[in-house]
């Protein structure tokens, strides 16, 4: 008996999938949800900042260009150097960095009477939010069972557009009593107090400590805390993973021959799906304005696209625990191109128009959140955070893309039918991607696709 127990070797994920998803969990997911709020909250600050900056300091809309893209180059460097960091040191550590890092450079922010400071600070800021982003959906991705994961990932995420969405109500109600950088200071403050929470309330990686530190005492209290039933008296722990894969570089690991298909196909869905999204959330809005709504009218239809992706996101992480996630996310993109085609064609039928703009936030904004699930699922513990921070980098190039596009295809003089409809080609593109990893990876487990 005392031999067997001694020799006892537990594997962690089946462990949290036989179990109930258990208040410990939730407290990681939302601690997660919350700072992935701050993240957007941050993110979206600049934006409501920029009528008062424009009007402040005489600036025109060339001026606010740069200052406007700054946070968005330092959210793909952030992507590209955090998950490696991660992968090395741990998941809890380089979140905590992250939200205190865009909190200190958004509340540095505030103090500066520089354009070209302030840039530069955005970019910096933007480091952090690029950080913060992939580690939280790791680390959520990590203490979720399988049988709900991409679920609980996408609703974790939903805290991108509460965050954003408080933003727009705070920035209306601040910046007249106090000015826009009372806007940055809460948007530093706030991220700062919550990295010492984290510090104390967040656990680590359970599967990143057997991974990288195997003999930690704090493996064993933290599965307690999932399981309390659960006997541990003299059990080891492991993950189901390779054990060479933790002596080589995260990043070279993205393109070991199971998984590079998948890391380039990620990568060019992650690519257009977010040029749309950067594309419509930036332009839409002057898009139907110039179109012939009222600017009233045209912040409302612009919302059912906010609406429509907070929806998507939780019908389709649901639908992806159940179906092939391939499947899901494949049609979801291919599906956008007939809500695409709607509002290029029927843009003056506003139930019709309000419907489409939904459809295609469902669609795109949703799926993109959904492709976050995938991403985690699809790469193993060893480099999971720079799978899913290297995916999010390379969308972050979109993303800077779909921001010039817009006012590049307005200056060239195209209708609003037309700009509309050539989104219909990065949105077919995103839907042969996520086919492709279909037809590679089709009789495979999403989770266990490159064990």
């Amino acid at each position: 008996m005392s031999s067997t127990s001694s020799t006892k070797r537990i594997d962690v994920q089946q462990l949290i999938d036989s179990g109930r998803f258990t208040g410990y969990q939730f407290l990681v997911a939302f601690l997660c949800f919350v700072v992935i709020a701050l993240d957007g909250f941050d993110t979206a600050i600049i934006g409501f900042i920029a009528p008062s900056l424009k009007s402040e300091w005489g600036l025109s809309p060339t001026q606010l260009g740069p200052l406007l893209s700054a946070g968005l180059v330092g959210l793909a460097a952030g992507s590209f150097v955090a998950g490696p960091l991660a992968d090395r040191i741990g998941r809890k550590m380089v979140l905590v960095l992250s939200v205190l890092f865009f909190g200190i450079w958004s509340l540095a922010s505030a103090y500066t009477d520089s354009l070209a400071m302030l840039a530069f600070f955005r970019f910096l800021t933007g480091l952090g939010l690029g950080g913060a982003m992939p580690n939280a959906i790791t680390l959520t991705s990590e203490y979720a069972p399988t049988r709900t994961k991409s679920v609980v990932v996408t609703i974790m995420f939903c805290g991108f557009t509460l965050g954003s969405g408080l933003g727009g109500v705070l920035a209306a109600h601040m910046i007249p009593a106090y000015g826009w950088r009372s806007v940055l200071l809460f948007g530093g403050y706030v991220p700062m107090v919550f990295a010492v929470v984290l510090l104390f309330l967040l656990p680590e990686s359970v599967r990143f400590l057997v991974l990288r530190r195997p003999g930690s005492d704090k493996i064993k209290a933290i599965i307690r805390r999932i399981t309390p039933t659960a006997k541990l008296e003299g059990a080891s722990f492991y993950v189901p993973e390779s054990p060479s894969a933790v002596k080589r570089s995260p990043v070279a690991q993205l393109f070991a021959k199971e998984l590079s298909f998948g890391t380039m196909a990620l990568w060019g869905a992650f690519f257009m799906s977010l040029l749309i999204v950067y594309l419509l959330t930036n332009w839409l809005p002057t898009l139907f304005k110039d179109a012939g709504f009222p600017i009233a009218k045209a912040a409302m239809v612009a919302a059912m696209y906010q609406v429509g992706g907070t929806v998507g996101a939780i019908v389709l992480g649901w639908a992806m625990d159940r179906y092939n996630a391939y499947k899901v996310l494949g049609i979801s993109y291919l599906t956008a191109i007939l809500f695409i085609a709607l509002i290029s064609f029927q843009y003056t039928d506003l139930l019709i128009l309000n419907i489409a703009v939904f459809g295609v936030g469902f669609c795109i904004s949703g799926s993109q959140i959904g492709a976050n699930a995938l991403a985690a699922s699809f790469y193993p513990t060893s480099n999971r955070a720079t799978g899913v921070s290297w995916a999010l980098g390379i969308g972050r190039c979109g993303a800077i893309l779909g921001s010039m596009m817009g006012g590049a295809l307005l200056g060239a003089g195209l209708g609003f039918s037309t700009i509309i409809m050539l989104l219909a080609v990065p949105a077919l593109l995103a839907s042969i991607a996520i086919y492709a990893m279909y037809g590679k990876y089709a009789n495979q487990q999403v989770r266990t696709a490159v064990a």
